[in-house]
């Protein structure tokens, strides 16, 4: 791998015979990657391909087995935690689930909370009150602007309950949470399931608007777009993933999917 060269604010993303095996085998093998700061990156594959596996050692929360990666200047899998430190996730089942009884408010004040208390600095927290609410404020504006995420557009405005919105404000407001913090890597996963054509297109139109910003941006995807960064974890069903796995498909997705996530929220 070569040097990467961090840009202004996204972070250039290198890898090279990447690869990870769990208890029951492989959940990707052979991954290269090569993406310059700010990039869109889409990971692409079926569901069961190791895609949100690939999405959780790129950002720092699952340690690779082979193989070598860098996010700007820190290297997989020696500097995980300083990887995590300034990459965020969003939308990925059973780490970042939003709490459908909370309202779109509520998450944004625990999130601004919790950003001030554990991603600030000490000097930040001796500052006065209406300081930080003014800074709370508009961390929560701007990731709002930068997601967007129209709160006065929702059926009962900042009350609306994450229950009551659709699936893509749903999506816009998980990626709103996770910019709070302002990354300068995001991770998306299950960019594209159960949107309609128009809907995708405008989840591509936002990831690549925070790519254009300068944040580098991985999603998991079953279908790239053609101008992204497109790095393949293959067939379900490939050759690694045969040699590694002898049970039913289904389950083994169940079951490398909990390892994942449990492994996750370890990190």
């Amino acid at each position: 791998m070569g040097e990467v060269v961090d840009g202004p604010h996204g972070l250039g993303v290198t890898a090279e015979d990447f690869g990870l095996k769990g208890p029951r085998g492989w959940a990707f093998r052979g991954i290269g990657v090569d993406a310059e700061p700010g990039s869109l990156i889409a990971i692409e594959g079926p569901s069961g391909s190791g895609r949100t596996c690939l999405l959780l050692a790129l950002t720092g929360r699952m340690k690779p087995t082979e193989g070598h990666a860098r996010v700007g200047r820190s290297e997989l899998p020696k500097q995980m935690a300083a990887v995590r430190r300034f990459s965020a996730l969003a939308h990925v089942p059973g780490v970042t689930d939003l709490e459908p009884a909370l309202s779109v408010a509520e998450h944004l004040r625990e999130r601004a909370l919790l950003q001030r208390r554990f991603g600030g600095s000490v000097r930040g927290l001796l500052r006065p009150r209406t300081e930080r609410l003014t800074e709370a404020r508009l961390r929560i504006d701007s990731a709002l602007a930068a997601a967007g995420l129209d709160r006065e557009a929702l059926p009962k405005g900042s009350r609306t309950a994450v229950r009551d919105l659709e699936r893509l404000e749903a999506l816009r407001l998980s990626v709103a949470l996770a910019l709070i913090g302002r990354p300068r890597l995001l991770g998306v996963d299950d960019a594209d399931l159960k949107l309609s054509e128009s809907e995708r297109a405008e989840v591509w139109a936002l990831l690549r608007s925070l790519a254009e910003s300068g944040t580098t941006v991985v999603a998991v995807c079953s279908e790239a777009p053609e101008d992204a960064v497109v790095v393949s974890t293959g067939p379900a069903d490939g050759p690694a993933r045969k040699e590694a796995h002898k049970e039913d498909d289904q389950d083994r997705e169940d079951k490398e999917t909990a390892d994942a996530l449990a492994e996750a929220g370890r990190a």
